[in-house]
């Protein structure tokens, strides 16, 4: 098998099994553990796995319920919606994904704020639906059931129809180089309202820094600001400064 098969092999696995050993990986590929240690020691320095005692674990992060993500984190995603809230403006036009953390700060908006929203989340669209001043723009399509979000080609024709002021992107995962998503649907989403926007907002918990997913959206050059609940000073957030990204 050639170095270049064998690394693919070998990330395939941790990434489907979440963790993998040096012995396991050995017999599945039939060569030493030398080989196998250079081979982990290559692809976590390339940022594609992370190697660990005995072995390595992926940094792909698996996609799980809507449910279930809602509940993660929640004193995280609060800090971020509130520094979130304070760039919004009057008279805006907003895209709102279906990120968790976009969902936290739709909860926080004020009575009195007058903004047009544009979103395909139908948990965003029920809280908005009681606001009595944000006007609501809800983008068809089909349903994608474990995200409460629709999708496909109504949902991105639609979202050619507008250009936002600000888009409140609901970050999944995320290196210095690139933005991912978890499934197809929703990064096809996401790189349209890149498109249409004219600053992008990356809301972020801080365990989604530095790891990958399964769709490329774009470049994370792309993003204006990446809000996290950590502050400026960790060496983790100071990377992404340096690629021109102003952290909040």
């Amino acid at each position: 098998m050639l170095k270049y098969d064998r690394l693919q092999t070998i990330l395939d696995i941790t990434n489907r099994e979440g963790s993998v050993s040096f012995q396991e990986l050995c017999k599945k590929l039939a060569v030493s553990e030398d080989t196998i240690r250079r081979d982990i020691k290559e692809l976590d320095t390339r940022d594609l796995l992370r190697a660990v005692r005995g072995g390595a674990h992926s940094i792909v992060q698996k996609k799980h319920h809507y449910r279930d993500r809602e509940k993660e984190g929640l004193e995280e995603k609060r800090i971020i919606a509130e520094k979130a809230l304070s760039l919004i403006r009057n008279d805006q036009v907003l895209f709102f994904d279906g990120g968790t953390s976009v969902l936290e700060l739709t909860k926080i908006l004020p009575k009195d704020l007058k903004v047009t929203i544009i979103t395909n989340s139908f948990p965003v669209a029920s809280i908005i639906e009681d606001h009595p001043s944000v006007e609501l723009i809800f983008l068809g399509g089909r349903l994608y059931k474990s995200a409460f979000t629709t999708f496909g080609n109504a949902t991105l024709e639609s979202i050619t129809g507008f250009k936002a002021d600000l888009y409140f992107f609901g970050v999944c995962s995320v290196t210095t180089e690139n933005l991912y998503g978890a499934y197809l649907e929703d990064a096809e989403v996401k790189k349209a309202m890149i498109k249409q926007s004219k600053r992008i907002i990356g809301l972020c918990t801080a365990d989604k820094l530095d790891t990958e997913s399964n769709f490329i959206i774009d470049k994370t050059s792309k993003l204006d600001i990446i809000i996290t609940e950590k502050d400026n000073t960790s060496a983790q957030v100071s990377k992404y400064i340096a690629q021109g990204i102003e952290m909040i």
